[in-house]
């Protein structure tokens, strides 16, 4: 008990001290406090951190950086091929600019990151993309770095666990981004052929081209609760064909309910259910 509220008096003050006045008015700091998309509460970032990211009001759970993922799920995780270029094959104006931004602000070279990891002590090739950069959409890059992932997971025997998010492929690219989809394709077909384990769960979003290649070809395809997954948004596909479409159309539940992925599973959960996973499919 003395424990218990010990900590809570830690995390006042914490909070306490973070709150700041200035000319007569009280200053917030933008990361002490988030709004649930879902349930519109207000929420401490420390309760949500504990909670893996997740409402402790309705579960909504909220979309994670690359490197929020890797400490939920992974023991260890050495990252590789961290080095990657910057492509600009259209010399799009701003675009390399934007990119060495993001790098520097993200801490990572690009919308996904791959490495050496274990769930469970069990050897894994891990490969995570990450929203917050360019909305982890797909460009040479990303297809390279995926592309490798698989070739060294194959020459090492060691089964994938990729967890995609991305708003698809990246316009900036034009051309060079949709050959990504076969690029990538190929090289989760070459590991397949050779006996490969390939996990993915798919997260929120999952959209376009990263959907209409490597996301939704594993041998064991997962889902996080009420993310959305497709090729077109339902605004497009509304549009489109001039008809309103049920509220859960393209979330984890209904993408689930037609057969297109195995289970959904709560984020708390995750860690175990791929650990599990793994064994049964006899990987030590």
């Amino acid at each position: 008990m003395f424990k218990s509220l010990s900590s809570k008096k830690a995390k006042a003050n914490r909070i306490k001290n973070r709150i700041k006045l200035k000319d007569n008015k009280v200053e917030v700091p933008d990361d002490l406090y988030r709004k649930c998309p879902h349930c519109q509460k207000t929420l401490n970032i420390d309760e949500i951190e504990v909670n893996h990211f997740k409402c402790l009001y309705c579960n909504q759970h909220f979309r994670l950086r690359s490197s929020e993922r890797i400490k939920i799920i992974f023991d260890r995780f050495e990252e590789f091929n961290h080095r990657q270029k910057i492509y600009d094959p259209l010399n799009f104006p701003g675009y390399s600019e934007k990119i060495e931004k993001l790098r520097v602000e993200q801490g990572i070279n690009e919308a996904v990151v791959t490495g050496y990891a274990t769930i469970g002590k069990i050897k894994v090739i891990g490969v995570v993309m990450d929203s917050y950069f360019l909305m982890g959409s797909m460009g040479i890059a990303v297809g390279e770095k995926i592309t490798k992932a698989f070739e060294i997971a194959n020459r090492l025997k060691y089964p994938v666990v990729l967890f995609s998010c991305s708003g698809g492929a990246r316009m900036q690219e034009g051309m060079f981004s949709l050959m990504q989809m076969a690029k990538t394709s190929a090289a989760v077909a070459s590991f397949s052929e050779k006996g490969g384990l390939y996990i993915n769960v798919l997260t929120d979003p999952t959209t376009g081209g990263v959907t209409a290649s490597f996301a939704m070809l594993g041998d064991i395809t997962l889902a996080e609760p009420n993310a959305l997954i497709g090729f077109a948004g339902p605004r497009v596909i509304e549009q489109t064909i001039n008809q309103k479409l049920p509220d859960d159309f393209q979330k984890s539940e209904f993408v689930q309910e037609k057969g297109f992925i195995d289970k959904v599973v709560d984020r708390s959960d995750l860690k175990m259910v791929l650990s599990q996973l793994l064994r049964l499919h006899g990987v030590r």
